[in-house]
């Protein structure tokens, strides 16, 4: 038998105060990323060190990209949310011990990298922290953003928000612009939308002008070898 529904309380939801969707769309980034990791890998012939340098440029791109996603909302986010949100705590509690088994996983890759760029040989280190990182990440994505993202969107001013999104700008390596920004466009289910609602006109034009170029030449570099 259905469950009857109880009576309105009268209370209106708690009205936004910034627009979060930006976590779960850098989120599609590192899932689309670091999902891809095992087949570019595994795509490089041994010897081939041409190939793993570009494989094990692209995965550093990720790696530095999710520890500064990650460095800033441990630096920031939990504070603020304890503070505003207490009845959230167990769920920043959790995303705490989520992000330090992710960091373990991180810091396998971070480690196993240089040797297999070098050599483009036994990369059974690299597959093994790749393998560690992709069951963190679908154990925490989803988590942070059922959990997290609504209280964020309840607790936190838009200028506020901004401020994670320039620490992750901040963290990207120098010449690598082109190829993160189409990293988190190419993540989306409808890129160009995304670019008309993130990024102002001239950058738009430069992404179509330069950027874009940039991009598909990484990209064929990493899957042809």
């Amino acid at each position: 038998m259905p469950a009857t529904p109880l009576p309105s309380s009268g209370e209106a939801p708690e009205a936004k105060t910034c627009d979060a969707r930006g976590m779960a769309e850098i989120h599609r980034m590192f899932k689309q990323g670091f999902g891809e990791g095992p087949e570019l890998v595994r795509g490089v012939r041994a010897g081939d060190t041409a190939h793993a340098e570009a494989v094990a440029s692209q995965l550093e791109l990720m790696s530095v990209g999710l520890h500064a996603h990650h460095e800033g909302e441990d630096a920031k986010l939990w504070s603020t949310l304890e503070a505003r949100a207490p009845s959230c705590a167990l769920h920043v509690e959790r995303m705490k011990e989520q992000h330090q088994a992710m960091l373990v996983q991180l810091q396998a890759l971070d480690a196993a990298l240089p040797a297999w760029r070098a050599s483009a040989s036994n990369p059974v280190d690299v597959l093994a922290a790749l393998d560690g990182i992709n069951a963190a990440l679908d154990v925490h994505l989803p988590d942070e953003e059922t959990n997290i993202v609504p209280v964020i969107e309840t607790t936190m001013t838009q200028k506020e928000l901004e401020w994670y999104s320039e620490h992750g700008r901040k963290a990207t390596p120098k010449g690598r612009m082109w190829d993160q920004l189409g990293a988190i466009v190419t993540a989306q289910a409808d890129g160009d939308e995304w670019m008309r609602r993130n990024l102002p006109g001239p950058v738009r034009l430069m992404w179509r002008a330069v950027g874009r170029k940039r991009y598909e030449r990484t990209r064929a570099e990493l899957v042809g070898g």
